[in-house]
């Protein structure tokens, strides 16, 4: 893991991390409510590799009613940015009927195309909803 974040910019704090964790989804074209973030303590990224982790000080659950879906986001979280992506995804789950899956990939079509933000997992593979129903909270 130390290999991952050689070189890596951190943002320390709540706000300083927020502001980073926003720049981050607003640079590779992902929406800016997509991480509804609570007490955040750190957000790191290593643009070499593409590695970002986010450490809240608990686990935020959240509930995105436009399209009725419930997120849990674990106190850290971590994955591989790219644009309109971020793979390798670790630390957030979705919930489907009675089962908490985790995500591990989360994807933004072209908005030339149809737009819609699609939450990939190992077990569930989701639809996809239009990126606008992840308004961010500014």
């Amino acid at each position: 893991m130390a290999a991952e974040r050689e070189g890596a910019v951190v943002a320390k704090g709540h706000e300083e991390g927020m502001k980073m964790a926003a720049s981050l989804l607003e640079e590779f074209g992902l929406p800016l409510g997509l991480l509804p973030l609570g007490d955040v303590v750190e957000v790191g990224f290593a643009r070499a590799t593409g590695y970002m982790w986010i450490a809240q000080r608990r686990k935020v659950e959240h509930h995105f009613r436009m399209v009725g879906k419930h997120v849990s986001y674990d106190a850290d979280i971590t994955g591989y940015v790219k644009p309109r992506c971020i793979k390798k995804l670790k630390g957030v789950k979705a919930k489907e009927l009675m089962l908490w899956p985790p995500v591990n990939e989360i994807a933004v079509d072209e908005p030339s195309t149809t737009g819609k933000i699609h939450f990939k997992s190992l077990a569930v593979a989701e639809p996809g909803f239009q990126s606008w129903v992840f308004p961010s909270k500014r």
